[in-house]
């Protein structure tokens, strides 16, 4: 659907901010290359039996040093809904690449922790998504490019809902 169609739709009140035709090729220039980049490294992530989401997870839980997280700290650093990472956890959790522990401190928390099967996977698939990640994105901006892309994407990941 087009975001420059100025015509009303019918039954509808109201004024709509239009894209102008530039920023309206902006917005799908984004899309597109977001889903992109996002399908190819997915693809490339395949041989390792990894999704694009078993990676995060495998890599946000290896941040720390004990492979601990809380679930609710946790998808609030991956900025996921609590429900899409317990569903994950549990699609993980069946594959043994993470278990799901009581909370010792609250009573109805969960932690969520590494196991060495994940760890395993991780380590192995690592290198493949760092030169996915190189082959489909870094290596195609220059530095002052990737520093442009970095302030914008904190700028707009950081913008009130």
């Amino acid at each position: 659907m087009s975001t420059t169609n100025p015509a009303p739709f019918p039954g509808q009140r109201g004024t709509r901010r239009w894209l102008t035709p530039d920023e309206e090729a902006a917005w799908r220039a984004f899309r597109r290359m977001l889903v992109a980049v996002t399908e190819r490294t997915t693809k490339d992530l395949s041989p390792a039996n990894l999704s694009m989401p078993d990676y995060d997870v495998l890599s946000t839980l290896a941040d720390r040093a004990d492979h601990r997280w809380g679930l609710r700290e946790m998808a609030e650093k991956m900025e996921w809904s609590r429900s899409r990472l317990s569903h994950q956890i549990s699609r993980m959790q069946t594959r043994g690449l993470v278990d799901r522990l009581p909370d010792d401190t609250d009573r109805r928390g969960v932690v969520l922790q590494l196991t060495p099967a994940g760890l395993a996977a991780l380590r192995e698939a690592t290198s493949t998504h760092l030169a996915s990640v190189r082959r489909r994105f870094v290596d195609h901006l220059n530095p002052e490019e990737l520093e442009t892309i970095r302030d914008l994407a904190d700028r707009i990941a950081e913008a009130p809902g």
